[in-house]
């Protein structure tokens, strides 16, 4: 049987190896070298089986995504992501399960040039907490609260897509055969717009990433910027595995709206640069669509075939739902 200090140095020693880290795993801390006239950014998230992920989701899916949502931070703030910790509580020392989780989390950690430099190992119920950091060039980092009344609101990417997965997995829906690894894929191993918030640097006055559902995360960057925001439903991008799956308002209708789990990039972009930011985006093919805009009047509006949506949930809260995926 493996003793915890086995399992880090067989499953967790990274591969990775960034130039600013002195000394990584192995001490009682990592040390770190912060580039000059940049600002650290760090996010924490942890993902507890049967409440971010069901039971039966694989070890590489787990890893993949619970890394992705981190990065998705680090997008979300326009930081270029550098070093994570890992704090993995297991509920038994499965060595197959082990080799699985950590060749995913080394493969997404290449991916994006980050690197393993710590963390701690514990027995219990399933949960993975990782701590990101990265940087950004000083006074450039995009957050919630600096939205103005007339900007113009956009999404990045298609909504819905995982709160769909997830429907159908807890038997709220059947999938057609064709587009259930896609949707599944949406839903377990997102992609991080790590490319495009690093290029808002320039042009967003807000941004978040969606997890909790579209507006309950727009709701965030209105309360903190002392706004509103009103947006058309139609002009929410939808995928054609989402369309494809569902044709009932009843249920499309929430699931677009606080679904969550995406992971897409909702930020805002100043009136006045509202068509460089649209030419700009056409010559490095971001996807990203212009759903609304910030107004004076607080909370957030929706309006479907020029009629306002009445919003019963504002997403995934803990302590107040139950299980969310």
């Amino acid at each position: 049987m493996p003793s915890e200090f086995d399992i880090i140095r067989q499953y967790f020693t990274s591969k990775e190896s960034r130039a600013d880290v002195v000394l990584g795993i192995g001490d009682d801390a990592a040390i770190l070298n912060v580039p000059e006239h940049h600002e650290l950014i760090q996010s924490v998230d942890t993902l507890v089986a049967g409440i971010h992920f069901p039971g039966e989701t694989s070890p590489e899916d787990i890893a993949y995504k619970a890394l992705a949502v981190n990065l998705s931070d680090m997008a979300a703030m326009g930081a270029d992501p550098a070093w994570f910790t890992l704090a993995i509580t297991l509920p038994n020392d499965d060595e197959v399960w082990l080799k699985a989780f950590s060749e995913s989390l080394s493969l997404l950690a290449q991916q994006y040039n980050v690197q393993l430099i710590g963390g701690d190992t514990t027995h219990g119920s399933l949960s993975i907490t990782i701590t990101i950091n990265g940087f950004v060039p000083v006074g450039k980092a995009l957050t919630r609260n600096k939205a103005q009344v007339n900007d113009k609101v956009y999404v990045s990417g298609t909504i819905g897509d995982a709160a769909l997965a997830l429907a159908a997995w807890q038997g709220q829906c059947l999938l057609r055969d064709d587009s259930v690894s896609y949707l599944n894929k949406r839903l377990n191993c997102p992609t991080a717009q790590i490319e495009l918030g690093l290029f808002l640097r320039e042009y967003a006055s807000s941004c978040i990433d969606i997890s909790d559902g579209l507006i309950a995360d727009l709701q965030h960057i209105t309360e903190s910027s002392h706004v509103g925001a009103k947006i058309d439903f139609e002009k929410i991008p939808l995928s054609k595995e989402f369309c494809s799956n569902l044709t009932d308002e009843a249920l499309v209708v929430p699931l677009v709206l606080s679904g969550g789990d995406d992971y897409e990039l909702c930020f805002t972009i100043v009136a006045d640069k509202h068509v460089e930011f649209e030419n700009a985006l056409k010559v490095r093919e971001f996807n990203a669509t212009c759903i609304g805009e910030i107004e004076s009047l607080n909370g957030v509006r929706c309006f479907l075939n020029n009629q306002e949506i009445e919003i019963q949930a504002t997403g995934y809260q803990h302590f107040d739902d139950e299980f969310k995926g």
